[in-house]
This record gives C-alpha cells, sequence and structure tokens, in this order.
C-alpha cells in the first residue's frame, strides 16, 4: 500500500510539473492556447526567446492624412530576416495627433512576393491584451499579443490593421521600396486579397515583428540614413544591404546566430533634427537611439552607418570632431546597455550635386579617426570596399546606383561582405 501511495504522489508531482513547464512556455510566447488561430498552428517551443525579425522606423506624419485611413484597411507587406514558430507585431501612433483606434488586425503569410493573396491556413486574427481591438494614445507604440504561426526564414508577412473612425495623421516609413496594399472597409481578414486594389510605396503604422525563435540567439540593428535604408535598392527584391546581411547569418558556417533589424531614415543626421529641414529626413540618430535601437526585441549589438548628410546637407557640418563627438555619443548610449557597436567608415560622393573638395575632407577626416579605432568597438571600412581605386573619393562604378552617393544592388552586396560578421560577437563593449 505505501509503495502505491508514493507511486501515485510521484505521478501527480509529474503531471503538475507538466503542467507548469506547459504553462510557463506559453506564457513566455504570449500565446492563448485557446484560441482557434492557436490550435490550428504549430506552438512555439518552450526553451525560444523573442526575437525582432523584421523593423522599419516611423518616419514622420503622413501628408494629406489628417483623418488617417478611416474605414480603410491597411496591408502592409513586409519580409523577414528570421523565422520562428509564433510572431507578434509593433504599432505606432508616434506622429499622430489624437488616439488611433484598430478594431481588426490581422498577420499571414503571403502566397507569393509582394502579394496581397494570403498563403492557405496563415492568416492569424491579432489581439491586444486579450482584445481585438486596441486604442493607441497620440506619441505611443504598443505589441500585439503573439499567436502561433509557422513563419519561415526570408518570408514576406502580410499584416493588416483596419481603423474604423478618424485617426489623425498616419506615422509612416516612406521608402520602403517594398509594394503594400489599401483596401475599402473592412478586410483584414480576406485571404484573397483582390479586395486590395489600392497600391502604396509606403508602410504605415507597422514598426516592428518579432519572432518565438529556439535557433536565433538575438538581434542586429542597424542605425542608418538612406544607404541603410536602401533607397536605391530594386523594389520589392530585398536588396538592401542588410538584407544581404541577413542572408549571410543564415547560410554561412560559423555566423553568429542574428537576425537583422534595419533602422535607416534617408536624409538622417548625427547631430540635427532634420525634421526640421525636411519631414522625412526624420530626429537626429542621437534623439533616436531609444526608440528606433535600444527598444528593440532581442538586440545584442548596433551596427552604425552615419555621419556623411551632416557633411551634406545644410546647414552643413563642416568640423570632423564634432560629428566623432556624436557618433561616441551613440557609442555611449549603446555600452549604457551593455551592447557592442560596430561602426562603418563614410562612404564615397565625388560626382554627386552635393560634392564639394573641402567637404569631402571633412568626410576623410571623420575615417580617420573611425578606423584609429577612437569611436566604435570595432569597424567595417565601406568607403575602402566602395571606393573607385582610380578615384578614391568615388564610388565604383560597379557600386554606383547612378547619382554618385547611393550604391546599387552591387554596391550593397559589397557593403555585406566586408562585414567580418565575427565582429558582430566580439567579447562586448570595448573601452574606446
Amino acid at each position: 500500500m505505501g509503495y502505491a501511495l508514493l507511486a501515485g504522489l510521484a505521478a501527480i508531482v509529474v503531471l503538475v510539473s507538466t503542467a507548469i513547464f506547459i504553462g510557463v512556455g506559453n506564457t513566455d510566447a504570449g500565446l492563448d492556447s485557446g484560441s482557434p488561430q492557436a490550435r490550428n498552428s504549430a506552438a512555439p517551443a518552450s526553451s525560444g526567446n523573442w526575437v525582432g525579425s523584421w523593423s522599419a522606423s516611423p518616419v514622420a506624419a503622413e501628408p494629406g492624412t489628417q483623418d488617417g485611413f478611416m474605414d480603410m484597411s491597411i496591408r502592409n507587406v513586409v519580409h523577414t530576416s528570421v523565422g520562428g514558430t509564433g510572431a507578434r507585431i509593433r504599432l505606432s501612433n508616434t506622429y499622430g495627433n489624437r488616439p488611433l483606434v484598430i478594431s481588426h488586425a490581422t498577420l499571414a503569410l503571403a502566397a507569393a512576393p509582394s502579394n496581397p493573396t494570403a498563403a492557405a491556413g496563415t492568416m492569424r486574427r491579432l489581439s491586444f491584451g486579450d482584445r481585438e481591438s486596441v486604442t493607441i494614445p497620440a506619441g505611443q507604440e504598443i505589441t500585439s499579443d503573439a499567436v502561433r504561426l509557422n513563419v519561415p526564414h526570408a518570408a514576406d508577412l502580410l499584416v493588416t490593421t483596419y481603423s474604423p473612425e478618424p485617426s489623425g495623421p498616419v506615422s509612416y516609413h516612406p521608402y520602403a521600396r517594398q509594394t503594400s496594399y489599401v483596401a475599402q472597409g473592412d478586410r483584414a481578414d480576406e485571404t484573397s486579397g483582390t479586395a486590395f486594389t489600392q497600391q502604396s510605396p509606403y508602410w504605415r503604422y507597422l514598426t516592428g515583428v518579432d519572432v518565438w525563435s529556439a535557433e536565433t540567439e538575438g538581434a542586429v540593428a542597424v542605425l542608418g540614413d538612406s544607404i541603410t535604408d536602401g533607397i536605391t535598392s530594386s523594389p520589392g527584391a530585398n536588396r538592401r544591404w542588410t538584407d544581404f546581411l541577413a542572408e549571410r547569418l543564415r547560410t554561412e558556417r560559423g555566423a553568429p546566430r542574428y537576425s537583422v533589424l534595419n533602422s535607416g531614415v534617408s536624409g538622417n543626421r548625427v547631430l540635427i533634427n532634420g525634421s526640421k529641414y525636411s519631414p522625412n529626413n526624420g530626429p537626429s540618430a542621437l534623439e533616436r537611439m531609444n526608440r528606433d535601437v535600444l527598444s528593440r526585441t532581442g538586440v545584442r549589438t548596433v551596427v552604425v552607418e552615419m555621419g556623411l548628410n551632416d557633411i551634406i546637407k545644410p546647414p552643413r557640418q563642416r568640423n570632423p570632431d564634432r560629428i566623432v563627438e556624436g557618433l561616441r555619443q551613440i557609442v555611449g548610449q549603446a555600452h549604457a546597455r551593455g551592447l557592442r557597436v560596430v561602426g562603418a567608415t563614410l562612404t564615397p560622393f565625388g560626382g554627386h550635386r552635393g560634392f564639394r573638395p573641402h567637404l569631402d575632407q571633412v568626410r576623410q577626416q571623420v575615417n580617420e579617426q573611425i578606423r584609429e579605432g577612437k569611436v566604435f568597438d570595432a569597424v567595417v571600412d565601406f568607403d575602402a570596399a566602395l571606393r573607385d581605386p582610380a578615384h578614391p573619393e568615388r564610388l565604383r562604378a560597379a557600386y554606383d546606383s547612378g547619382d554618385h552617393l547611393h550604391p546599387s544592388d552591387n554596391g550593397y552586396r559589397a557593403m555585406a561582405e566586408t562585414l567580418d560578421l565575427k565582429l558582430l560577437k566580439g567579447s562586448g563593449p570595448a573601452k574606446l
């Protein structure tokens, strides 16, 4: 009898332990195991973690959207850097002037690249604190609850939001290099995509997608300007230099198991709030570092590609030490979070309409200090990788998009190939 009692107690302990383990796994994933979507999809591994797979910086209030997109569905198309077994999204009302109501939001895999049609069986309804409708205050962001969904590496996702009432200016990312879609009425659940007849070159409201992964250890966040934004890359082809970097991290043996988060803003500067001169240039890198980089999920390393706009765009900064000091402040913000920072040299712009020999001297002086190891924990020399050996103030013809400032697809690939992947997972922040 004693043995039977002990055996029974042991069985109860095992059952309770199992229940606790399952419960903890679901809590970490933030998944509602009782929802139809959860039951019809794969559960995330309990030993995994959340990591950012895609991001875009909110840049400005979209012109002409004083009332938002009332009674319309916005279907953003985004491309993952890594996959997982669950997902959640981040929505932004950063540049709104009144509360943004989202009464219906969904997530699905795209049936084909850049296509508004959802892959069969992948449509998931999103909730926010277990409620399908959410109100985001002006100036704020919110993260959805998680859903179970097998998200592949390098896949297009469809994130659809519906707003039933006027919501104020739309927070958007204007240079997406990706076609997204808009439909009249509440079409968030539509899988066929036929109602999404209006195309858009912007990302609206959506600023991040996280995945639950047992494989990916963390994320690389890239703080940059239009070169990181990929403004001259082929539309819809995912050929920004950060896309090529993500491909290397996924496929090369011995590479850190990191995702890549793009925080590039075209026209962005280190020191000056560009919004004062052009709304789409965004706040300075110093101002947006916390919002666009440090707050992202799972960031382990930061790559900084910044400084050229401070030299080129009026009012021009002609003191290289001031730019370097701004870069050091960015590094300081990252170090305060225990993050390693890899910094890039400033790339050539000879032949561009903004080129002046004395401005190029400023660029060279900034690069000299970067190469001497006085600014970052480690250095990637994009200048050396892209410059024309015969005319080092200019981009190589094979890497020039044609404007003599931004790289072509080949140039973006060369940038990604130049970065030593071991630098992304060094010994930690250096004592600069």
